[in-house]
């Protein structure tokens, strides 16, 4: 392979690369916890968009309750946004480790 084809190759990937963070960074992830009863929403730049709490999670006897289901909401929002990041990124670069991209 010829080192101007191999460079052309390169600058294709990286336009890619660059299309699909724009696009991945607009993505919204949304998860659940405690049957519903706490919703997060994450964007694609690992932001925390929202969270939804339903009145009946709210209970001044059991805060620590509704504090686990808030993290563990957040937690799998943010998970989504890792795996659909991952999955984009890496149909681009066929599985190839690039040093910085994630």
């Amino acid at each position: 392979m010829d080192m101007k084809k191999m460079m052309k190759q390169a600058q294709k990937m990286q336009m890619e690369l660059a299309r699909a963070q724009d696009e991945i960074k607009d993505m919204t992830f949304e998860a659940t916890a405690g049957g519903g009863m706490v919703k997060a929403v994450a964007l694609g730049d690992m932001t925390l968009q929202s969270i939804e709490i339903d009145k009946d999670a709210v209970d001044p006897e059991d805060i620590e309750m509704l504090e686990d289901m808030v993290v563990a909401a957040v937690n799998e929002a943010l998970r989504g946004v890792g795996e659909a990041s991952s999955s984009r990124l890496n149909s681009i670069t066929g599985g190839m480790n690039i040093p910085g991209l994630m």
